[in-house]
């Protein structure tokens, strides 16, 4: 078939495809009718330039039609199939990330080494549920992401007071505890034993 032949298929298939005026004011049937103007133009123009994809896609969007309005059950996979389909947003238009959660009004680990365990409850107990997240979050704190769901504000202090004490328990067992000088009879030499004292 030449691009001559393919070109009067599709002005036939178009012309078929064309609406007649709509009887009916339903803004429905006159959209529709307006979609199938659009499309048709479309495809003459693009039958101008390229008569065989133009008539490829005349066919193709035939075929689909008169199948859908057959077959009830392929009218229904199409529509599912269609439904909600939108290109992605461009770089520009993607929607910011949430920002983050503000910064803990104290420093837990500050407090627990001042005050120790008592101290820091205290400290805590004075704080709204809110604030006690804000802290789980900048520390780190909800490692099996249910803290931050916790409405009872107990809980989160609890866990806070666990989380501090492990790591500051597992940081002390790297940190070696400096040692004064040990007591000798005499100074250290460079082998490390008391010089011998004049007779």
């Amino acid at each position: 078939m030449t691009d001559k032949d393919d070109l009067t298929d599709l002005q036939e298939s178009v012309s078929d495809a064309r609406p007649t005026e709509p009887q009916s004011v339903d803004p429905e049937p006159q959209a529709l009718a307006l979609h199938v103007q659009r499309s048709a133009d479309a495809l003459l123009r693009l039958g101008a330039s390229d008569p065989g994809l133009a008539g490829v896609l005349a066919r193709l969007t035939e075929a689909v039609a008169v199948e859908a309005a057959r077959t009830a059950r392929f009218s229904r996979a199409l529509a599912r199939a269609l439904a909600d389909v939108s290109p992605p947003a461009p770089p520009g238009d993607r929607r910011p990330r949430a920002s983050r959660r503000t910064r803990g009004v104290i420093d837990p680990f500050t407090v627990f080494a001042e005050a120790g365990e008592d101290g820091l409850r205290s400290r805590l107990g004075g704080l709204d549920l809110e604030q006690l997240r804000d802290i789980v979050a900048e520390h780190g704190m909800d490692h099996d992401r249910l803290a931050m769901k916790w409405k009872d504000s107990h809980r989160v202090i609890d866990r806070i007071v666990e989380r501090v004490e492990a790591r500051t328990a597992k940081g002390s067992a790297f940190r070696g505890v400096r040692r004064g000088p040990t007591r000798s009879d005499g100074p250290p030499t460079t082998s490390g034993t008391p010089a011998a004292q004049p007779e």
